[in-house]
């Protein structure tokens, strides 16, 4: 789910926390360690994305939020935010050539430049989260 959230709407809210969960109340994120990653660097992006990055002349910039039950990403163009809300069970990562990470839903994809230790460690603790979420009857 790909949506616009410059401007607080209850009802979208409300559909972000039914597929991803509430925010981590901050104790948990002490406890996690953080639940932001620092700010990615967007190297390429599926149609949909990208013609709203090409919109801004700026660089294309991009961060991840950890949620229980699923990751928010969230980038800027003009001067909208949009969050693509990605619950565990459609988020898939791939770690590819020169420090990059693909992250997919559905139709929807973004390649990220991870060059620093933090990003990687970040990226660890999505696969980390995503694992513990997995029902341990399967």
């Amino acid at each position: 789910m790909l949506v616009n959230t410059s401007y607080r709407n209850p009802e979208i809210e409300k559909k972000i926390d039914n597929e991803v969960g509430k925010p981590f109340s901050i104790k948990e994120r002490l406890i996690l360690g953080g639940v932001g990653s620092p700010p990615l660097e967007i190297q390429s992006a599926s149609t949909s994305i990208y013609n709203l990055l090409s919109l801004d002349n700026g660089r294309n910039r991009c961060n991840l939020e950890l949620r229980p039950n699923g990751v928010l990403l969230r980038f800027r163009a003009r001067l909208d935010t949009y969050t693509l809300v990605i619950p565990f069970y459609k988020l898939v990562l791939y770690k590819g050539d020169f420090a990059q990470y693909s992250i997919y839903r559905d139709n929807h994809f973004v390649k990220v430049k991870a060059d620093t230790k933090a990003i990687q460690k970040f990226f660890i603790k999505i696969l980390d989260a995503k694992a513990s979420s997995i029902p341990e009857s399967l």
